[in-house]
């Protein structure tokens, strides 16, 4: 969450927009990966720290937060994730990746769910709650690359 101290507030007084990278933690937000799935031999998050078994399983915290919202909402994990991104600032713009048709139009609905104040401070505050695991994509990447 460094962007919303450091960058964020540069950006909106600068007037520039910002595009969250992997807003959906590469797959993580979407509670579709836990502490024991194995990915595929050559899969960039077997490199990452913060997809470490110990990393997934510690951070499994901020995965029920979202999915507890999303269980109340009639929503995916994944639309409560980007609504979340969405209702921060209009300036803010996630692009989620994505290879297959239904997980385009299952992120669209990210547009149609309203979060209220209430579970908006509610995914705040919890969220606030849990310290990470493993560093964060970009991070790993520039040392890996040695930059």
């Amino acid at each position: 969450r460094g962007p919303e101290a450091d960058l964020l507030p540069v950006l909106e007084e600068l007037g520039i927009g910002f595009v969250p990278f992997s807003p959906l933690g590469a797959g993580f937000l979407t509670g579709k990966i836990d502490e024991n799935t194995k990915f595929e031999q050559g899969d960039f998050r077997n490199l990452v720290p913060r997809f470490s078994t110990e990393a997934r399983k510690a951070n499994m915290a901020l995965v029920r937060v979202v999915n507890g919202v999303a269980d109340r909402k009639g929503a995916t994990p994944a639309q409560v994730a980007l609504a979340w991104l969405l209702a921060q600032k209009p300036w803010i713009v996630p692009i989620p990746g994505t290879t297959k048709l239904h997980r385009l139009e299952e992120n669209l609905g990210a547009l149609d769910l309203e979060l209220t104040a209430d579970e908006l401070t509610e995914i705040d505050a919890e969220a606030s709650k849990v310290e990470v695991q493993g560093e964060r994509l970009p991070e790993a990447v520039l040392k890996m690359t040695g930059h």
